[in-house]
């Protein structure tokens, strides 16, 4: 691991084509490449972008949501598929790591799916968010702790969370202890109003200071024609504006560069390593300032299935189940005297 070098980053707040993931892909595309020359490394997108953030289903009650909810499973992302090439190609042809939100389908049911592409093109890391928030439980299933990991890559070492999921400190935990270098965080943007974006701020700066690694948060931005028609009633209109805080954080909790609030544009840093030591030093939360012997996090990192094979481990879950024998700890720490900050069940 690389402690001494810079990265510039990109964080993209940007307009999707409205119900069209082709659309919404190309204009992916072209964004890699403009960050490209303005030198980025890495490129972070907006939560599930492709082909755009269900705004629907904040102003429209259930009842109503049938045909926007088709048509979102019409235009969602097989992964993998043509929209994983594309972006693929793209991070490929430019050389830049790019960390992509999107619907992604998955036969019957739609996910909230984080995708980090390293800059070779691979896919190196594909997560579904735990928890869908309030309205979001009607669009998507849930994830699981498969993607609760960071991932090395041309940039360092990434980290990933989608929204609400930063509202869970035992998942931000878990990305912590792994010793993320880079955060990268999606937010939809234009929802909610302002408090949204003071929240947001709160959140991703807060947990860079607590994490002492680098947030790289993306939101998207709606124009006006595009609330009207999400929301032809102009009651709700409202409720489809402000709530965007594209913006990268330093490990001391400082903005890196100007935030981007409104409209379209890109928040662009250069990330210096160093400062992730110069925060450790003082306070590292899952080193010299952890106390394992009090508080760890127990998580389990199975990737689920509705099928179980008959030549699972048998014990207290029964057959097929992963012992859940808290004695088996992380490989983070060299020791093995149960002091390591994450406990996961045994392996099958």
């Amino acid at each position: 691991m690389d402690h001494h070098r810079k990265v510039r980053a990109a964080a993209v707040q940007i307009s999707p084509v409205l119900g069209s993931r082709d659309g919404t892909t190309e204009r992916v595309v072209a964004a890699i490449a403009k960050a490209a020359r303005e030198g980025a490394e890495l490129c972070v997108f907006p939560e599930t972008f492709v082909p755009n953030y269900p705004y629907f289903s904040f102003v429209l009650p259930p009842p109503a949501m049938g045909k926007e909810h088709m048509r979102l499973y019409d235009e969602a992302v097989t992964v993998p598929g043509p929209v994983t090439r594309a972006v693929a190609a793209a991070a490929r042809a430019h050389g830049v790591v790019v960390v992509l939100g999107v619907n992604e389908r998955d036969h019957g049911t739609l996910y909230n799916a984080q995708l980090v592409f390293d800059a070779d093109g691979t896919l190196a890391l594909r997560r579904r968010k735990i928890t869908p928030t309030y309205h979001e439980r009607m669009i998507w299933g849930q994830g699981d702790g498969s993607g609760l990991k960071t991932v090395d890559t041309a940039v360092g070492r990434l980290g990933a969370l989608a929204c609400w999921e930063h509202y869970n400190p035992l998942a931000r935990f878990a990305l912590i202890a792994q010793h993320e270098q880079i955060h990268c965080s999606q937010f939809p943007g234009s929802l909610v109003g302002p408090i949204f974006a003071e929240q947001m701020e709160v959140t991703i700066r807060h947990h860079a200071l607590e994490s002492g690694c680098f947030v790289v948060n993306a939101t998207a931005f709606l124009t006006p024609e595009q609330v009207k028609e999400i929301a032809p009633n102009e009651q709700m209109q409202g409720v489809l504006r402000g709530g965007c805080m594209t913006a990268i954080v330093t490990p001391e909790g400082a903005h890196a560069c100007p935030p981007v609030t409104d409209g379209e544009g890109m928040a662009i840093a250069d990330l210096d390593f160093a400062l992730i030591t110069k925060r450790k030093r003082m306070m590292d939360a899952v080193g010299h300032y952890a106390r394992p012997d009090l508080l760890r996090l127990w998580m389990d990192t199975a990737e689920r299935s509705i099928t179980v094979g008959a030549a699972g481990v048998v014990g207290a879950a029964g057959a097929g189940e992963p012992s859940l024998d808290p004695a088996v700890v992380d490989h983070g720490y060299p020791d093995a005297d149960h002091r390591a900050p994450i406990v996961r069940p045994a392996a099958r």
